[in-house]
């Protein structure tokens, strides 16, 4: 097992042909932690005795004064973990990655996998993935979606929306509402060189979609693209643009652009069980999927420093209830100074 600071040549080679391997697994992705935030990050790799690449595990490490030490693989994104075509090697990669985790003084290492792996560290079960299976055409998909929720969408339609699909140029109005959006849920926003060095690095594989109302941008979305598949890790609306149905307007056409690219299947993205979110994304047709995000630990004495489930709801509730209230020009001045050290 070989532990980097950088990526070998041969890593998005071995990414882009591993059928599991994620769109997130790409070296740049892990790297953005480094560029953008100044995180330290890691390439774990496995070869055999030739020096063929047979397995690779991204990781980012972040620190921050008040809320510690503490790794993730991969972090900000839904998806991460070892990719092995061979599950014991899988889990050697794990085992060292545990290893180069203590010896950064890491409270915990979480391994944001898709699969069930034999290891005994905790799983996390608050969190699942929303898919959709697509039809061949998006008329398919309406019929399917059923009457309801079209005559909500057609409801939208009524109030003149305009849709607008690109890329970086239209970063700026994705921002005004994603921004706008994360300060009324009461979280710090990521920084817009975040989402600008996502676009200028992978713009093949991103697509920004902008819903106008009254004049200004009132809904956006981000999208990824990797083999048939489509995802949108983030999505914003405008709360009074949310009683004029325009987040129902924005998912409809997202899903229409998917089917248009040839994509068989959509990814709504993470949510918490049982949440608004996820009940959201349920009236779309989309599924849960379990995602076996398993935690590492540092020892009992790792174990003792990191606050129970029930001491980080209320930190966070309170956390949340403070940023609500904050001034929107205030609330992004701080955000991005704050979001990367977050375990998103």
């Amino acid at each position: 097992m070989i532990v980097r600071d950088t990526p070998s040549a041969d890593w998005d080679a071995f990414v882009a042909a591993a059928p599991a391997a994620s769109l997130t697994h790409l070296s740049g992705w892990t790297e953005l932690a480094r560029e953008v935030f100044g995180h330290r990050v890691l390439f774990i790799e496995a070869r055999d005795a030739s020096g063929t690449l047979k397995g690779v595990l991204p990781i980012v490490q972040q620190r921050h004064w008040l809320l510690g030490n503490y790794a993730t693989s991969v972090a900000f994104f839904t998806y991460g973990g070892a990719v092995a075509s061979d599950p014991d090697v899988a889990e050697q990669l794990m085992r060292r990655a545990t290893e180069a985790a203590d010896s950064l003084g890491c409270r915990y290492l979480e391994f944001r996998d898709t699969r069930e792996r034999a290891v005994h560290w905790t799983r996390r079960s608050d969190k699942v993935a929303l898919c959709l299976d697509l039809p061949r055409t998006f008329e398919e998909l309406g019929k399917r979606l059923g009457s309801k929720l079209r005559s909500q969408v057609k409801r939208a339609e009524r109030e003149g929306l305009e849709r607008r699909i690109g890329g970086v140029e239209l970063l700026d109005a994705f921002y005004a509402v994603f921004a706008e959006n994360m300060r009324d849920l009461g979280t710090p926003v990521y920084p817009k060189r975040f989402f600008e060095a996502i676009l200028r690095r992978f713009e093949p594989h991103c697509r920004l979609m902008v819903i106008d109302w009254q004049g200004r941008p009132a809904a956006a979305g981000f999208l990824t693209f990797w083999r048939d598949r489509a995802e949108i890790p983030w999505a914003s609306c405008r709360l009074d643009a949310k009683r004029a149905g325009v987040n129902m307007k924005l998912y409809w056409e997202v899903l229409a652009l998917a089917i248009e690219r040839g994509c068989t299947a959509f990814d709504f993205g993470r949510s918490t069980v049982d949440s608004g979110t996820e009940r959201f994304k349920r009236q779309w047709g989309a599924q849960p999927v379990p995602l076996y995000w398993y935690r590492w630990e540092r020892g009992e004495r790792g174990a003792a420093a990191t606050p129970s489930t029930q001491d980080q709801g209320r930190m966070m509730r309170f956390a949340t209830n403070i940023w609500q209230r904050l001034p929107l020009r205030v609330a992004n001045r701080l955000g991005p100074l704050i979001s990367g050290a977050l375990p998103w």
